[in-house]
């Protein structure tokens, strides 16, 4: 059924049943936030309005509510961003986080501080063989927990190990195992937790329950039930599940996507084409509501990039090419922008000048071998184009895997003396002299103000360090497990070493080091020194 929700553009003012301004909840305390009993406090919350630009009169889609209650956003505090722990991809709701990470003067030394090898899967799936290590996103978690919590483990969960410690780094792998590991030494601090399934997304933890939400990407066996679940840490054990979605408009449950708690709730694309917000509660969750759709075909889309999170706006990209906005609190479409191909690459978002603005790219894909990734700043606010910058890539076929081009990894928005600046990974496999670039973009104008070239192509997504002068660097790798420190105001690499396999996830930043698994059987811990 095609709805149409023109409303006018108005500012609802509602007042937010149950907000607490933003204190977290009690550990344990039931996710019933909107019981008809609760009562309402004195602060209300600004919503963006619940409008349909024209851009979404394309969108055929669905809500599937499990209950009558409304379910809106209890407030827009981000429970991530001013964290020392690394909970969720890119650090923090609108995905742009800097991590916080600092080096002293000009880095000029990458050292490995530890190794962890994870097992090797040999099981022969529909889509080859996926051995171990981390694949793409892959992004690690890592948390300091409190006094408090450190001695709720020890009295109640069974996996620690004596390794266990205050700090912690969870990754999920390839092999289809959960591994936690000592942040400090790189042994394992609990027992490993099998998922399963094969996963190359990025683990999430809550932050203010102690559960870990994990998405599988591939399934080991055909038939083979395989989707998303959480993990109660303080059980460790897999205590919700749920897949396959047997009211999916895409048959694909693969949950490559990272899972995002906003005002509450939790939010989960899925490549089985929905939009999943959930209540939570330790070690479980309910589903409240499913956006499914679809833009001028019978099949749905499906969606490999991550929930970026503004207010009551939701941001995702689409394997079709189609970049939504959605309105969290009735999980209706607001606006749409039509992007060249597929877009699996996490949309970043920063407010500048009271007004949130998108940036976003995509691949070469559908368009054949020959293509453009098109690069783009939206208004957050209807979806128009501030700017659009074309960048040939082209799409290049191996014996065993197709290598798309273009945007694979999500950008990096610049801080400091990089402001102005956004960077990307960009895989132009041919349509340039290197396979590979880090390309630096003018975020007023959307000019390529420089090019770092790599030996290869690069789907792991750049983090930044910042020095006592406001300098901005840059640490990245490529395919061919090359690290890299780049001056991000002039694209010089100050220093470079070839440590890993191929580094197709993603890094986390803590203090000066770095945390990064590759394919293969290994994540790292390295010092930028």
């Amino acid at each position: 059924m095609k709805q149409t929700h023109i409303l006018g553009l108005v500012l609802l003012l509602v007042v937010a049943a149950g907000c607490t301004g933003g204190k977290t909840q009690t550990e344990g305390k039931e996710a019933d936030s909107l019981a008809a009993d609760t009562v309402p406090t004195e602060e209300t919350l600004q919503y963006l309005p619940d409008t349909a630009y024209a851009s979404a009169e394309a969108i055929t889609f669905t809500v599937e509510e499990e209950d009558s209650l409304e379910h809106p956003l209890l407030d827009f505090d981000d429970r991530y961003a001013d964290s020392p722990n690394v909970c969720v991809f890119r650090k923090n709701l609108l995905r742009n986080g800097h991590f916080g990470g600092r080096v002293k003067g000009i880095p000029s030394e990458i050292e490995v501080d530890w190794t962890f090898q994870t097992a090797y899967d040999t099981t022969r799936t529909r889509f080859g063989t996926w051995g171990g290590g981390t694949g793409w996103t892959g992004q690690p978690v890592y948390v300091h927990w409190t006094p408090d919590d450190t001695t709720a483990f020890r009295q109640s969960s069974p996996g620690l190990t004596d390794d266990f410690t205050d700090e912690e780094v969870m990754v999920g792998s390839l092999c289809g195992k959960a591994y936690f590991l000592n942040f400090h030494t790189g042994r394992a601090s609990r027992t490993p937790i099998d998922l399963r399934n094969i996963v190359k997304g990025s683990m999430s933890l809550d932050p203010e329950y102690k559960n870990l939400y994990f998405g599988q990407g591939v399934p080991r066996h055909e038939p083979g039930t395989f989707g998303h679940g959480a993990i109660d840490l303080l059980r460790h054990e897999i205590s919700f599940f749920f897949g396959p979605d047997p009211r999916a408009w895409r048959g694909w449950n693969a949950f490559d996507s990272n899972a995002i708690v906003a005002g509450g709730y939790l939010f989960w694309c899925g490549e089985n084409g929905g939009l999943y917000k959930y209540e939570r509660s330790q070690g479980s969750l309910r589903r409240i509501s499913v956006l499914r759709y679809r833009l001028g075909g019978a099949m749905s889309p499906g969606i490999e990039s991550s929930l970026c999170v503004y207010h009551n706006y939701g941001y995702f990209g689409d394997n079709h090419g189609n970049v939504l906005c959605v309105n969290l609190n009735t999980m209706r479409p607001v606006w749409h922008y039509k992007n060249l191909d597929d877009s699996d690459g996490t949309v970043v978002c920063r407010e500048e000048q009271g007004v949130p603005y998108v940036y976003t790219a995509c691949e070469v894909d559908k368009q054949g071998e020959e293509g453009i990734s098109r690069f783009a700043k939206l208004n957050g606010l209807n979806g128009q184009p501030v700017w659009e910058r074309d960048i040939p890539c082209r799409r290049i076929n191996l014996p065993e895997k197709t290598l798309d081009g273009g945007m694979y990894a999500s950008p990096l928005l610049g801080t400091d003396d990089c402001r102005h600046l956004l960077f990307a990974n960009v895989c132009r496999n041919g349509a340039s002299r290197h396979p590979g670039e880090l390309m630096a973009f003018d975020t007023r104008t959307g000019e390529v103000v420089y090019t770092l070239p790599y030996n290869n192509f690069a789907w792991s997504s750049p983090v930044p360090l910042t020095n006592e002068h406001g300098e901005m660097f840059i640490f990245t790798g490529d395919a061919g497990g090359m690290a890299y420190i780049v001056r991000g105001l002039t694209g010089e690499v100050v220093c470079k070493k070839s440590i890993g396999f191929n580094f197709e996830s993603s890094p986390i930043v803590v203090g000066n080091s770095i945390v990064i698994g590759c394919r293969g059987t290994n994540i790292y811990k390295i010092s930028i020194k």
